[in-house]
């Protein structure tokens, strides 16, 4: 798949193979085939320890059993896609590896090394496929077609973001939560006139300060509203005067006074968890907050939330992004390595990961933990929904252009104006050095 479609979006649901497939149930497959020998390599996103890798761990564990395919687990953390990368280029690589979407694409998707899923979305769980287990509402958005129209990814669990608070020190958000713009700012200023700080970020995690801008942009074009902008190889699209109202919203912010003091400085999780200890009453942050900050909040914070504020445009998508697993080309047991991704759709594990990892499940009849309710409830009543950076995924565009340069203006180094002005002339320097 070429680096400009590999976040396209699509209309129709992924199919779930050709009529007449072959369909294999997981626990009663031989395990004989093409990339099979009763064992396969798979490198983790998840650090020993942690509650996703606990679920999973049993996960492999009962497939182990039911199954006798052997599962050589690496958990290897955050960066197993940056050690993947190296590895493509040699014989050694990994049978499976999962990460969110945004990682998964410039990894595999975009230098064509991704292996079509067809088999793991076919195979049987629970009396129905895997494939269906996926909501297809999330498919209008999330692109994960390679370029022969196969599926190239397995999800197994949800991220989406909100603005997060302690519902014991604020009950009054629960039943009047601020749903457009304005009414944020004015809940901003009430909670400063209040002697507290409004809003905790950590300056030093560039993606989270973009978050701010790219939502905003969602907020005033829809969603593919940025992925459009980004796509544009003269960059012009930056001058767009909805683009520029974005980014005077985020100036709003900081020339306001409403962020933590030292978030430029800071080093995460630093301002996260003054959050969590009541030093700031809101944190715009993604569903995974609940989870990292549990060992070091403050007794008695109750975990609440509410979705990202309207800008007045008429867009109030929510942000729904996949984790999930993917199979290198040159996996060598790449029939048990998707065997296992299917496995992991069973209602068990859905449920433990919603409520003993308090992550979102993706299937839609997973249980859930009472922190996750306010964005589940969100997810299931949204029309409409975009991904993290609205699904730009362009080698390097993120890390090296946008989010370097949001940096700057979420600082309060240069206007809105400059922004959308350095922006465009970035933009048309980076696509006149990509391939057509």
């Amino acid at each position: 798949m070429g680096t400009q479609s590999a976040g396209r979006r699509r209309n129709v649901p992924i199919a779930l193979g050709a009529a007449g497939a072959l369909v294999c149930v997981v626990t009663a497959c031989s395990g004989t085939g093409p990339g099979s020998s009763k064992e396969f390599t798979y490198w983790s996103m998840w650090k020993q320890g942690e509650p996703q890798q606990k679920v999973i761990a049993a996960a492999v564990a009962d497939f182990q059993k039911q199954t006798g395919v052997k599962v050589k687990v690496q958990w290897q953390g955050r960066n197993n896609l940056q050690k993947l990368v190296p590895a493509l280029n040699t014989n050694s690589v990994p049978d499976l590896v999962d990460g969110p979407y945004v990682k998964l694409v410039p990894a595999l998707v975009a230098t064509r090394q991704s292996l079509g899923l067809t088999a793991a979305f076919d195979t049987a769980v629970d009396g129905t496929t895997a494939g269906k287990l996926v909501p297809a509402k999330y498919l209008k958005t999330i692109d994960i077609k390679d370029a022969a129209g196969k599926p190239w990814m397995l999800p197994y669990s949800l991220t989406s973001d909100a603005v997060w608070y302690d519902a014991a020190a604020h009950p009054e958000l629960r039943t009047d939560p601020p749903r457009t713009w304005d009414d944020f700012i004015a809940l901003l200023n009430r909670l400063k006139q209040a002697g507290q700080t409004p809003l905790a970020a950590d300056g030093d995690v560039t993606g989270y300060n973009a978050a701010y801008l790219s939502t905003l942009i969602v907020r005033n074009l829809g969603p593919g509203g940025l992925k459009k902008i980004a796509s544009d190889r003269t960059g012009n699209a930056w001058l767009d005067p909805a683009v520029l109202d974005a980014a005077k919203k985020v100036e709003q912010l900081v020339r306001g006074g409403y962020l933590i003091d030292g978030y430029k400085a800071s080093k995460w999780p630093a301002q996260q968890q003054k959050w969590a200890n009541g030093k700031a009453a809101l944190m715009f942050m993604g569903s995974w907050l609940p989870t990292e900050s549990a060992t070091y909040a403050e007794k008695g914070l109750t975990y609440a939330s509410f979705p990202f504020p309207t800008t007045g445009a008429g867009h109030d998508s929510m942000r729904a992004d996949f984790v999930g697993f993917a199979v290198p080309k040159k996996a060598h047991h790449a029939a048990d390595a998707q065997r296992f991704a299917a496995f992991l759709l069973n209602k068990k594990y859905q449920d433990e990961l919603g409520q003993e990892a308090k992550v979102i499940p993706v299937r839609a009849d997973a249980a859930t933990s009472p922190e996750m309710a306010g964005v589940k409830k969100s997810l299931d009543s949204a029309d409409s929904f975009h991904q993290q950076n609205d699904g730009v995924a362009f080698p390097g565009y993120n890390e090296k252009l946008f989010w370097a340069k949001d940096d700057e203006l979420f600082f309060g180094k240069i206007s809105a104006d400059t922004f959308v002005h350095d922006m465009q002339a970035a933009q048309a320097a980076y696509w006149k050095d990509q391939p057509q």
